[in-house]
């Protein structure tokens, strides 16, 4: 009994080391908004440059997350872990002694690579080091719930930091956090790595894939600027577009590929991440023109703008909590459904917003019904995601996730920031707020977009089996009859 409890301890420790690491990078994607106008005064940033302060972080992050999950499964997930937090941590320092806006994007660079290396093997070390059971179910659980409401808990943070101490603050947090989580993860996370790891490392797939999401990436946050139909926008285009192919080719050829590409025919898995790439371009999209309307519209500060989402980082976390329960009763397609439905209900009752709006009757409403239907969301899409996949792709199958999340929100932020300049009209507050409310009814779209993928792609009895497979128990005891 003694044994099993330390062991309960053991593992219990690791995953609130992995959520702490996951906690640090999913928040790091948000909190510079609220602080962007400082970031801007003092190192006199261009408006149009601003951008890239956010945006290169979900960038490289999102362009690098299936070489670290990848990498994670063959040279070791707690290895891949240590030097993502490390680098993470280090790339912080630098974001907060920038002195310059080149300086400020190549470490906010660095910081997404950091991040990519982390996130991964973060979910498959709980994959992997959880025992089967309500266990892994509870761990899975924070998990999502760390993933969903971190960009919240972000912009509320961000607000405070940079209005008490200053903008370099939402960097330096990040030193000491990480220094912890790197000495607790030396000594309570385990090693873990695929068991059969023949021929070698893919680097010529790592370059390709890495390269086309990248370059699509920057060609849709550049797009604005350049014109979506302008001869730039457009190679460039064409030329992520021949990487990727160049990539499924060699793929397909590889005895040991980066990428096995047949993971894409667990259905669960693939409508995963097709969900989750619209929710995460209708969400990061929100918190950016929420944080404008609060601080241009409505003449919030930092700190001010940072609290109006704390509803925003309680629904979320109630919505998980919720979730687990609702599963067990109707079914992961089911939660699922209703969790999409929520949020398109909630951006689409944001586009009701004017310049008089009052915070509690125009926005409380809106965040409530987003924050609860993402919250709702997230688990289930965590445990379809990974729950179908055998332990040998865990690195990957996270990999993956994790980069429908941050590829989604690029793409989503560059389209909703194109969508809402053009139905701008002037440099008025009403022509702000119709800029602001349009992009939040595409939002909406979005996530309406989503909710057809789920209906027509997941089925019930798959969807389920692949949760119970996530959280080790019976399909049978998952929903109740």
């Amino acid at each position: 009994m003694s044994d099993s409890n330390t062991t309960q301890r053991h593992w219990a420790v690791t995953v609130v080391v992995v959520c702490l690491a996951q906690f640090m990078v999913i928040l790091d994607a948000t909190i510079t908004n609220v602080a962007l106008p400082s970031i801007q005064s003092d190192l006199h940033f261009s408006a149009s440059d601003l951008q890239w302060v956010v945006n290169v972080y979900m960038l490289v992050f999102g362009g690098f997350l299936l070489l670290g999950g990848r990498a994670g499964d063959i040279f070791g997930r707690r290895r891949l872990f240590l030097i993502g937090i490390s680098l993470f941590t280090f790339a912080s320092l630098l974001d907060g002694l920038a002195t310059s806006p080149a300086f400020l994007v190549a470490a906010r660079a660095l910081q997404g690579l950091g991040a990519a290396l982390v996130s991964p093997a973060a979910l498959s070390i709980i994959t992997t080091t959880v025992p089967e059971g309500p266990d892994r179910a509870k761990a899975l659980g924070a998990f999502a719930a760390i993933s969903g409401g971190g960009g919240a808990v972000g912009l509320l943070l961000g607000g405070l930091l940079t209005d008490a101490l200053s903008w370099e603050w939402v960097f330096f947090v990040n030193v000491p956090v990480g220094l912890i989580a790197l000495a607790l993860a030396l000594r309570f996370v385990p090693e873990s790595k695929a068991e059969e790891a023949r021929g070698g490392f893919d680097l010529v797939g790592a370059f390709l894939v890495t390269s086309g999401l990248v370059l699509l990436t920057y060609t849709i946050v550049k797009a604005e600027s350049f014109g979506w139909g302008s001869g730039r926008t457009l190679g460039l285009g064409a030329a992520s577009v021949a990487l990727l192919v160049a990539f499924g080719a060699v793929q397909q050829r590889r005895a040991a590929p980066l990428v096995n590409l047949a993971i894409f025919r667990t259905r669960t898995l693939a409508t995963a991440n097709a969900a989750t790439l619209l929710l995460m371009g209708g969400m990061n999209a929100f918190f950016y023109f929420s944080s404008l309307y609060f601080q241009q519209i409505q003449g919030y500060n930092a700190l001010e703008s940072g609290a109006a989402f704390i509803p925003m980082t309680v629904g979320i976390i109630a919505g998980s909590v919720i979730s687990q329960k609702l599963i067990a009763q109707f079914g992961v397609k089911a939660v699922l459904l209703g969790g999409f439905a929520l949020g398109a209900a909630g951006l689409a009752w944001m586009t009701m917003l004017t310049p008089d709006s009052s915070y509690i009757t125009g926005f409380v409403p809106g965040i409530a019904l987003l924050a609860l239907g993402i919250g709702n969301a997230f688990v289930p899409l965590t445990l379809i995601a990974t729950g179908g996949v055998d332990a040998e792709h865990q690195g990957l199958a996270s990999g993956l996730f994790n980069t429908s999340q941050q590829i989604g929100g690029a793409l989503g932020l560059a389209v909703l920031s194109t969508v809402a300049t053009s139905a701008t009209n002037g440099g008025s507050d009403n022509a702000l707020v119709h800029g602001y409310t349009t992009a939040f009814a595409v939002g909406a779209a979005l996530l309406v977009a989503a909710v057809a993928v789920i209906a027509v792609s997941l089925r019930s009895k798959e969807a389920n089996a692949s949760a119970a497979a996530a959280e080790g128990v019976e399909v049978e005891a998952l929903v109740a009859a």
